[in-house]
């Protein structure tokens, strides 16, 4: 496998929402790199799960404000990516 599309997908988010998504519509959610393009990510998740993509839909996610003491700043923006997989294929994120 090429570590190119390990550096596309970065990790998955599992939460009830994507937990629910999973199981009721066959998608996953996962964070992505905020350069990759939609056939990129389609590429790293076929390649990476050997699965059939059908549909992916990309979000940016805005960078939060923090602070650290009297030093404000921004979090890291990132993307999100929701993989729509073919019928009755399934990726096992445990």
């Amino acid at each position: 496998m090429d570590t190119k599309y390990l550096e596309i997908i970065k990790a998955p988010v599992v939460t009830e929402k994507s937990s629910r998504l999973m199981q009721e519509e066959n998608k996953y959610l996962f964070k992505v790199d905020p350069r990759a393009s939609k056939t990129e990510i389609k590429n790293a998740i076929e390649k990476i799960f050997k699965v059939k993509v059908e549909e992916i839909s990309t979000l940016n996610v805005k960078p939060k404000k923090r602070r650290v003491g009297r030093y404000a700043g921004l979090s890291n923006r990132t993307k999100k990516a929701i993989v729509k997989l073919a019928e009755g294929q399934t990726i096992d994120l445990g």
